[in-house]
């Protein structure tokens, strides 16, 4: 999907959001047509999913919205991505005719969604984070009022039968390991407090920071980061880190000079190596000329009244959540599941091993 936006994005720069809106229009009208055309009973309910599955679409793309018109387009396409892969595991549980055929490709999608925001993490120019995986929750949820008022199930009982609650807790608990791995891998961070500095929201502590700093200066020597993006590559969030402060630095400098100094002092401090460093992030190179360095540092405030705190950090991207606590719920929701999930059926209880 990358490339063919990258291909469209190229062919129609002007018009990429506008052929996208049509585009998903009309497989938007299409899909609402077929599924009318097949309403046959029970009207009242199916055709109330339908529409409670459109209001829902248009909440989560209205509250998700951006300035950015582009963006709100590929969102809408993953949007529709979620959608159809949620009618796909909806088609694959259907017969249990029970409440598993909701749950089941709810917590499927939801570990799919989680997998891709990880795997975003990782690569260069794109952003995985914890909000994308509730939007991609509520295209599967549309997905599946879809899938139900479509092709609702020859019969249906309420309540869990025995399988269909192992497979449940089993699915849950592989959910709960997966979005645990996400937020421990993307998300929990440390407050950095620096005496001569400030406070800052970090992925990393200021020993750790202090580290990678050591080893991109000896690495970055003869191995510098690339001055073209490469499809394959893992992206370094030491690096994409260190432009967070650089962004908010640049920002301030026409407004507060104080905290446009006090944020190149923590890239000096703690992310050397990237001011001397050019890459595809950088290209013309991030750090001071000297006549700016000494200009900032002659009108700078060093004493403020109350303690600096960098602000370089995107909103609620760094959660400064106790460690122990945070695994405390992991395993307190994980371990009953999964409990649950390979409880013997009564049964085999009691049976000889090898039978």
């Amino acid at each position: 999907m990358g490339e063919a936006r990258g291909w469209l994005r190229r062919a129609l720069p002007t018009e990429f959001s506008l052929v996208i809106n049509v585009a998903l229009a009309v497989v938007a009208a299409a899909a609402v047509g077929a599924a009318a055309w097949r309403l046959r009973r029970g009207r009242a309910w199916r055709y109330g999913a339908l529409a409670a599955a459109g209001l829902l679409a248009v909440a989560v793309a209205a509250s998700t919205a951006s300035p950015s018109a582009s963006q709100n387009a590929v969102e809408r396409v993953h949007f529709v991505e979620y959608g159809v892969m949620t009618v796909l595991f909806y088609r694959a549980w259907r017969a249990r005719g029970d409440l598993s055929i909701a749950l089941l490709p709810i917590l499927a999608g939801l570990i799919v969604g989680t997998a891709d925001e990880w795997v975003q993490w990782f690569v260069p120019e794109r952003i995985g984070e914890w909000r994308d995986i509730f939007i991609n929750l509520g295209a599967i949820v549309s997905g599946l009022l879809i899938s139900l008022a479509c092709a609702p199930p020859p019969a249906f009982r309420a309540g869990l039968g025995p399988d269909s609650r192992r497979a449940v807790c089993r699915l849950g608990a592989a959910a709960v390991l997966a979005l645990a791995a996400f937020f421990r891998t993307v998300h929990l961070g440390h407050v950095v407090r620096d005496p001569d500095i400030g406070a800052f929201e970090s992925r990393y502590t200021a020993a750790q920071l202090l580290a990678a700093s050591a080893d991109r200066e000896g690495r970055w020597r003869t191995d510098p980061p690339p001055m073209t993006i490469h499809r394959f590559s893992r992206e370094d969030q030491y690096l994409a880190e260190a432009l967070w402060h650089v962004r908010a630095r640049n920002d301030a400098w026409a407004t507060d000079v104080t905290r446009a100094w006090r944020e190149n002092l923590i890239l000096e401090r703690y992310f050397a190596p990237v001011l001397a460093v050019r890459s595809y992030l950088a290209p013309d190179g991030v750090r001071w000329p000297d006549a700016q360095r000494a200009d900032a540092d002659a009108r700078a405030e060093r004493d403020p009244a109350e303690e600096f705190t960098s602000r370089a950090a995107p909103a609620h991207f760094v959660l400064v959540w106790p460690p122990a606590a945070f695994w405390a719920v992991v395993a307190g929701l994980f371990i009953p599941l999964a409990a649950a999930g390979w409880r013997p059926t009564p049964a085999n209880r009691g049976a000889p091993s090898g039978t």
